[in-house]
């Protein structure tokens, strides 16, 4: 079982920055695709960003791309979402996942999920 945690959300203005964290349990994390997904309120999840167990691959969604970097540090079994740019579109609740798909896989390759972590944008 992997547990995973958010943190690093918060209020920010427009063309702000902010860096999630998602931290695991487990160490089988490090042998894991993690992805983000962001869900607003009244519409479906969707996918943000996905990195690969190497780190050496990477998929964003066309809406974050140049703005958002997603890397991993397996030492500390923690994944990291840097979000730069921010707009009030990217207001959501963010949630990491982990699975044994490729980073092009759908969020139905993701088996653990954490909480979310809140992002507000304001403008």
């Amino acid at each position: 079982q992997v547990q995973l945690v958010e943190s690093g959300g918060g209020l920010v203005q427009a063309g702000g920055s902010l860096r999630l964290s998602c931290a695991a349990s487990a160490r089988t994390f490090s042998a894991a695709t993690v992805g983000w997904f962001r869900q607003a309120p009244g519409k479906e999840r969707e996918f943000v960003a996905a990195i690969s167990v190497s780190g050496r691959d990477t998929n964003y969604a066309d809406s974050v791309k140049g703005r958002f970097t997603i890397s991993r540090d397996n030492a500390k079994n923690t994944v990291y979402l840097q979000m730069d740019i921010l707009k009030p579109e990217d207001t959501a609740v963010y949630l990491c996942a982990a699975g044994i798909g490729s980073v092009v896989a759908g969020r139905r390759s993701y088996n653990y999920w954490g909480q979310g972590t809140q992002v507000t944008i304001s403008s």
